[in-house]
């Protein structure tokens, strides 16, 4: 089952989401309405077509998102996978996926900690984590079970936020959330850890040629490390 045509698209009908009216709100940290509003939402936004982009129009076969949330980028990932999976720490994964249902979209959505995951080895094509690494404590062992999970010719697509006084001041200005509140001091490990278990194949950012700590968000496209 794939993405409704009703469903609102953005960006010059490059990119479908749930309806802002639909949002199920799964936690404190879950700010997918700013994906619909003014400046803020383009920003966020650009998240998504920097996954798109790695995706290159591709279908794979099995695609789980790491920390799916309110389920808000999961119509347009229906597009590119013959079968959708969700995994997040939140308990609202039946409500999400009733909400998913109802705009046409299947998902097999699953309310677990990264640590383990509960998925055979070797299971997917394609894991996508769109700003969700940041919040994981024990990211070294997150990283080492997407690993697992992975195929051996999968590939980890992750979208994480930039680290710098400018970029927190300007998500302080934007939206009142603490940057260092929200991420601790995660951002600036979740490079190294993903070392350890991948190696990067492709990496982008936005903007484009960001100045100098005005990096917002960094693209990893990622393979796991073959065992020698």
């Amino acid at each position: 089952m794939h993405a409704n045509a009703a469903l609102p698209t953005f960006d010059g009908g490059r990119l479908r989401l749930l309806p802002e009216r639909m949002l199920v709100k799964t936690g404190p940290v879950d700010f997918a309405d700013w994906n619909y509003h003014g400046v803020l939402g383009y920003i966020q936004r650009r998240r998504f077509h920097l996954v798109l982009d790695a995706l290159k129009g591709r279908r794979v076969e099995r695609l789980l998102e790491l920390g799916y949330g309110s389920g808000v980028f999961q119509p347009e990932l229906a597009r590119h996978c013959g079968e959708l999976h969700g995994l997040d720490a939140h308990d609202q994964n039946r409500a999400v996926a009733d909400v998913l249902f109802r705009v046409g979209v299947a998902s097999q959505l699953i309310s677990a900690s990264a640590d383990p995951m509960p998925y055979p080895s070797e299971y997917f094509d394609c894991v996508v984590a769109v700003s969700v690494l940041e919040f994981i404590d024990e990211l070294d062992r997150a990283c080492g079970e997407v690993a697992r999970v992975l195929k051996p010719e999968g590939v980890l697509i992750v979208v994480a936020p930039g680290q710098s006084p400018i970029l927190d001041l300007g998500l302080k200005l934007l939206t009142g959330q603490s940057a260092k509140q929200d991420f601790g001091d995660r951002r600036r490990k979740e490079a190294a850890a993903l070392e350890r278990h991948f190696e990067t194949v492709q990496r982008k950012t936005f903007p484009a040629i960001p100045l100098p700590g005005l990096c917002i968000y960094t693209l990893r496209v990622l393979r796991k490390r073959r065992v020698r």
